[in-house]
């Protein structure tokens, strides 16, 4: 940097400079002295730049006067040009862009009496130089000349900055977008490690009811094995059991209505009539002879010690209600085995009340007549199974409701037995008819030797199956079992002859019905049952001839047939 003075600014005489400070860039800063000026001059720094916009002579000549935009006057022409740290383009002809103009008095006076901290002071906005000495120049402005730009000839531009609202916009939503990811993740993971749990759980209880239910291949089989006589005994079931009155015929029909909570599925077990049972005195009766003599408590009780139950109640139900139970469901369906005749047609040959045929609807009074009809020579069975048939559709019609269906019941007006309330009646078989709709009830007959006693092989599938119970038959030496096979062409001496022969002692078993003939007769098979079968035919009236050796029906100590020699009122 050039730091002397210019030989033509010296060749002047009249000015003087002297040294007074140095500028934030280390370089000397000079002020002119006047010999012939003894009084302090005004110096005004601000000044100089619109001075500079006139020009500067580097050989002495005056510039003309500057105005000062502080005060707004023009102040005299210095003898000297001042470079102005903001005019620097002023030689380039551009003029000076600076601030408002300040006047600073008796500059030369505090030059004089060591003021430096004041110059420095206005060294530090606006740094004076003495001619053709070099000011602090931005090395960007050197390289480029300064032009008069306006603000409209901008376009600004804003730099992307890593703490703008866009950029931590996009970062905030690159970072959620990251975290949904991972949460998508996460909770796919849980999914399916919560599926594979549920699964597991599945199969492991798939498994374990097939067990329980002694289903499992290798471990058991429809035979009588523990396993499966376990499971089927913790089954929950319901039952109560469901007596059929004929007041017109006379007679009755039985069966058992289970309700399998834990299988969810029903049956209507049909029992009959010749089913050994232990009456209250401990002596041997059937079925039908405990209806009649021993009520309802008597033959829940005879029943559940034969069958191994637990029955809840007794629904006795006479053939005038059962008639109005069908006609307040609105009459049934049923696939009828037979053509059942009219009971009050007045003539012969009139038309059946109950055709035979597939899906044959049936009133209350035909439904009646069906569930009673007996041929002459069937079993009691074919009777009781069209029974079954009756009440299998009366569940089917039945309202799933359990209040409607009580209301149901209570429309009957029947006189229930104390064990089962009309609420506990109606919601028992809401529950069976909810099933009845789905196909889930079936109708099963209870297999029985010819003494009425119960074989664990023959019935295993419905007393352990079904019921849940076990097999156990009044002893055999109780009391002395007789099959009776009506020929006496009249379909009531086989009942009259039950009678005599439960009153006698022994233990009743019905054969149907043969054709008639003449003379009856009494076999034995066994020598020592021989006194047994003269017994027998005193009993009953008959002959001592009647009584012979010869071939019985298995289950049976001797067997009868009543031919027309037999006299009921003799016996």
């Amino acid at each position: 940097m050039n730091d002397r003075y210019d030989a033509g600014a010296a060749g002047h005489g009249a000015d003087q400079y002297e040294l007074v400070g140095y500028d934030e860039y280390g370089r000397p800063v000079y002020r002119q002295v006047e010999a012939q000026q003894t009084q302090q001059q005004t110096y005004d720094p601000y000044a100089q730049q619109h001075q500079q916009g006139y020009g500067y002579d580097p050989y002495g000549q005056q510039s003309p006067p500057a105005y000062d935009y502080g005060t707004g006057q023009q102040q005299p022409a210095s003898s000297y040009g001042a470079y102005d740290l903001y005019a620097t383009g002023a030689h380039q002809g551009a003029p000076a862009q600076g601030a408002p103009h300040e006047t600073y008095g008796g500059a030369t006076a505090a030059g004089a009496a060591g003021g430096q901290p004041r110059v420095a002071e206005q060294t530090a906005r606006h740094t004076a130089h003495i001619p053709q000495q070099a000011g602090p120049v931005d090395h960007e402005e050197a390289a480029e000349p300064q032009r008069d730009y306006h603000t409209e000839q901008f376009a600004f531009v804003e730099e992307p900055d890593a703490n703008s609202e866009d950029v931590i916009d996009w970062l905030k939503f690159t970072e959620n977008r990251t975290e949904r990811r991972e949460e998508a993740r996460r909770r796919a993971r849980s999914r399916i490690v919560a599926l594979a749990v549920v699964l597991a759980l599945v199969a492991a209880g798939g498994v374990g009811y097939l067990w329980y239910a002694g289903k499992l291949p290798g471990l058991s089989s429809d035979g009588s094995k523990t396993g499966t006589a376990t499971a089927a005994g913790a089954q929950k079931r319901d039952v109560i059991v469901v007596h059929l009155h004929d007041t017109k015929g006379g007679g009755t029909s039985t069966a058992l209505l289970v309700d399998n909570t834990t299988l969810q599925r029903g049956t209507t077990v049909l029992l009959p009539n010749s089913l050994a049972l232990t009456s209250d005195d401990g002596t041997t009766t059937t079925l039908a002879k405990s209806v009649e003599d021993d009520g309802s408590d008597g033959t829940r009780d005879a029943l559940d010690t034969v069958l191994g139950t637990d029955i809840e109640g007794t629904w006795r139900l006479d053939t005038p209600y059962l008639q109005n139970l069908v006609d307040l469901v609105g009459n049934i369906d049923v696939d009828t085995d037979a053509e059942v005749p009219d009971p009050d047609a007045k003539k012969k040959g009139e038309a059946p009340l109950v055709n035979k045929g597939q899906d044959q609807t049936l009133s209350g009074k035909m439904a009646v007549a069906y569930a009673t009809y007996r041929a002459p020579g069937e079993a009691q069975n074919a009777q009781l199974e069209r029974f079954g048939q009756v009440m299998q559709g009366v569940l089917r019609k039945m309202s799933s409701d359990p209040q409607a269906a009580t209301t149901t019941i209570q429309t009957l007006a029947q006189i229930l037995d104390p064990s089962l309330t009309d609420k506990d009646l109606g919601t028992f078989l809401a529950g069976l008819s909810d099933l009845a709709k789905g196909g889930d009830v079936k109708t099963a007959l209870l297999p029985l030797r010819n003494d009425g006693t119960l074989s664990p092989q023959a019935s295993a599938g419905v007393v352990k199956n079904v019921l849940g119970g076990t097999a156990k038959s009044p002893d055999k030496g109780a009391a002395v079992s007789v099959a009776v096979q009506n020929a006496t062409g009249v379909e009531d001496n086989t009942e009259k002859a039950r009678v005599v022969l439960l009153n006698g002692g022994f233990t009743f078993l019905e054969s149907g019905t043969a054709a008639a003939r003449a003379t009856s007769q009494v076999v034995y098979a066994d020598a020592a049952d021989k006194a047994n079968a003269v017994e027998v035919a005193k009993t009953l009236g008959l002959p001592a001839g009647s009584v012979t050796k010869g071939r019985i029906s298995a289950g049976a100590d001797v067997s009868v047939v009543l031919g027309q020699d037999y006299k009921p009122s003799a016996g």
